[in-house]
């Protein structure tokens, strides 16, 4: 795909981030479109936002778990960035209208911490958790610039891996042997019960999915810095908001996180 297009479509997408409104799908007028120049368009929007004075602070690891390539009709993980205008406090209350979200959905990830440089190819579980300073129970906050979620793989790949804002929970614990794939989330909306999932729902071990960043990355020639964050996927569904819901979840031996969402 021409430079040119791959501009176009960024500054496209850009545009609906910016003014909170979602637009046709890539793949439905440009069927040509691949996830090689679905991930030109991701950085190129990213760095017109560097360019904007955002800060690249981590990365996200998308479409970990079957249930949620299910919901979104995608075969494989993928990743998007993340910036420090992306991260919310823990508990915090998000306006639905000052972010400029369109159609949030939360899910419940485990959080890495880097302290270490992690350099593919070869990246492995081991050397990931060995890198690791600390983890801690956080939400995603999804969102798609694309109608209806009516997104293929190269859709959801260009608009930054349909990532919108995070949360990281307070509690920091170090991964020395944490049995982390065996760990439970309970979700909870309003109070009562909105789903559960297990860490082994991240490609099998959360882990496992940083470890597809880091090599997934060195072929893109993208570093993996100590210091950064990963959201290493969803362990459970991915669970539609709206105004007045608040969002808690507990992991175990992490702790919990929560959400608010007003107008």
């Amino acid at each position: 795909m021409h430079h040119a297009l791959i501009a176009e479509l960024g500054d496209e997408l850009l545009a609906a981030l910016q003014e909170g409104r979602s637009i046709a799908p890539l793949t439905e007028r440009h069927p040509e479109l691949g996830v090689d120049d679905a991930y030109r368009i991701s950085r190129y929007v990213m760095a017109r936002r560097e360019a904007l004075g955002e800060k690249v602070v981590g990365k996200k690891v998308g479409a970990t778990s079957a249930v949620v390539q299910q919901m979104l009709d995608v075969h494989a993980p993928d990743f998007g960035f993340l910036t420090d205008a992306m991260q919310h406090p823990d508990d915090a209350a998000i306006s639905l209208s000052r972010c400029g979200l369109i159609q949030p959905r939360v899910e419940g990830e485990i959080v890495f911490k880097l302290k270490a440089d992690l350099v593919g190819p070869g990246v492995t579980r081991e050397a990931v958790m060995a890198a690791t300073e600390w983890v801690a129970p956080g939400f995603e906050i999804v969102d798609s610039r694309i109608d209806d979620w009516q997104i293929r793989m190269a859709d959801t790949v260009a608009d930054n891996a349909s990532c919108g804002l995070f949360i990281v929970g307070q509690r920091q614990t170090r991964p020395d042997d944490l049995d982390l794939a065996s760990l439970r989330m309970e979700l909870c909306r309003n109070g009562e019960p909105a789903g559960s999932g297990l860490g082994a729902a991240i490609q099998g071990h959360p882990a496992e999915a940083v470890a597809w960043l880091a090599n997934t990355l060195a072929g893109l020639g993208i570093p993996l810095r100590a210091g950064e964050l990963v959201l290493s996927g969803s362990m459970g569904h991915l669970t539609p908001v709206r105004v007045g819901d608040r969002l808690a979840l507990e992991i175990d031996i992490l702790g919990g996180c929560s959400v608010r969402f007003v107008r």
